[in-house]
């Protein structure tokens, strides 16, 4: 599936985050992006949309990065989408955390197109996509 047949979730509670994660998916080739401000409106939108990969921070209200994670990853119609978590906190603990509960990659902020390229990539080829 070429990048441009890809639907991809950006969830982060603030504006200038989301947009500067779309601007570097449209550099990528992904055409088809949808924004979410919270864990809520993501899984609203992952269960009303077809998405082929999520890229979510950890701390938003209402349901967490992390929250959204563990939900996805029991439910067995949102079970496989790759999920890339962004997060500002770089400790040993959280990366756990986040590994344990079932994300593919891991993004630290800041970050550049270069790692997100990568990570994207990344969690694509551990899904076979």
């Amino acid at each position: 599936m070429g990048m441009e047949n890809f639907h991809v979730l950006v969830a982060d509670d603030l504006r200038s985050m989301r947009n500067v994660i779309k601007s570097i998916l449209r550099n990528i080739g992904f055409s088809t992006i949808y924004d979410a401000e919270d864990g809520q409106q993501s899984l609203h939108l992952l269960r009303n949309e077809t998405v082929h990969l999520v890229i979510c921070d950890w701390n938003m209200p209402k349901m967490t990065g992390l929250e959204l994670l563990e939900t996805m990853r029991a439910d067995s119609n949102l079970a496989d989408i790759p999920f890339i978590m962004v997060t500002a906190e770089n400790s040993k603990e959280r990366i756990t955390q986040a590994i344990e509960a079932g994300t593919d990659e891991y993004v630290v902020k800041p970050f550049n197109e270069e790692t997100l390229r990568k990570k994207i990539a990344n969690a694509l080829r551990r899904h076979g996509s």
